[in-house]
């Protein structure tokens, strides 16, 4: 029940019983209401977010690459990929090794192998170890056009990394050598020859 005040003559108008009431005390960290009403989720910034911005700048490095092989010879990504990493190694490997190396899934890096083998780009070798397994290397053919596609694809690198000064190259380089580093990435071919991964 609310109750009145009187001041000398004057009768004050009631107080309301919730005014007279002891409030709770807020426990600590508990979050208070909002009086405008619950807050927006926050929004994610893709552009401002490292694996979105990393991931797009390799897509279309790798499409302005791909545009080289793909118009005068015929390659699509995956192709390049099982020919770079055979031209890379020194030994015969794998499919599944070309599809882990280039984080690849098997089914289109089989596509790819297939498709290279039909054009004598590439050889299968048996493996000692296993007679059920072959492995894979670059052919006399696929060799050459490996040695002809090299200087062209480095010259492409050269276009897309020209907006950098000497400097920044360096410091680029090392900063993505740090990443890597903290993700146990191998990041030379000695290791990556030992490891028979990369």
């Amino acid at each position: 029940m609310a109750s009145t005040q009187k001041t000398g003559s004057k009768t004050l108008p009631p107080i309301p019983a919730s005014a007279t009431k002891r409030q709770p005390k807020p426990v600590p960290g508990t979050p208070t209401r909002d009086a405008t009403g619950p807050r927006a989720p926050e929004r994610l910034d893709l552009f401002k977010f490292a694996p979105f911005r990393l991931n797009r700048l390799a897509a279309e490095v790798s499409a302005a690459l791909a545009s080289d092989y793909r118009e005068r010879y015929g390659l699509d990504i995956p192709e390049w990929r099982v020919l770079a990493t055979l031209g890379f190694r020194r030994d015969a490997c794998s499919a599944q090794y070309i599809a882990q190396c280039t984080r690849t899934h098997k089914s289109t890096i089989s596509r790819a192998v297939t498709a290279l083998l039909e054009r004598r780009l590439l050889e299968r070798v048996e493996n000692a170890d296993d007679r059920r397994e072959f492995r894979l290397k670059l052919s006399r053919k696929g060799k050459a056009l490996y040695e002809e596609l090299v200087p062209r694809l480095q010259r492409k690198e050269r276009e897309i990394m020209s907006c950098l000064s000497t400097q920044e190259r360096k410091e680029l380089d090392r900063l993505i050598g740090k990443i890597e580093a903290s993700l146990d990435l191998i990041q030379t071919s000695e290791e990556a020859d030992a490891k028979e991964a990369y």
